[in-house]
């Protein structure tokens, strides 16, 4: 082996090496933002509850009429 391949096997490891760890921290950073997301999609489903019932408890017993030109 040359010393110009030994060098360009060197680079390429390196290259590897800093790759595998720039995908690991990716990797932990879309684990992060799955949690947050999922945390959001509780207490929107939880709001969303909160306002049908409120809605439900304001909501006026108006009966449903056919207008009168039917």
């Amino acid at each position: 082996m040359t010393a110009d391949n030994t060098d360009r096997l060197t680079r390429l490891e390196i290259l590897v090496t800093e790759q595998e760890k720039t995908i690991e921290e990716l990797s932990g950073q879309v684990t992060e933002q799955w949690k947050v997301i999922e945390g959001m999609r509780r207490k929107l489903d939880a709001l969303t509850d909160r306002f049908l019932v409120l809605e439900e408890q304001t909501a006026p017993d108006i009966p449903v009429t056919k207008p009168p030109h039917y």
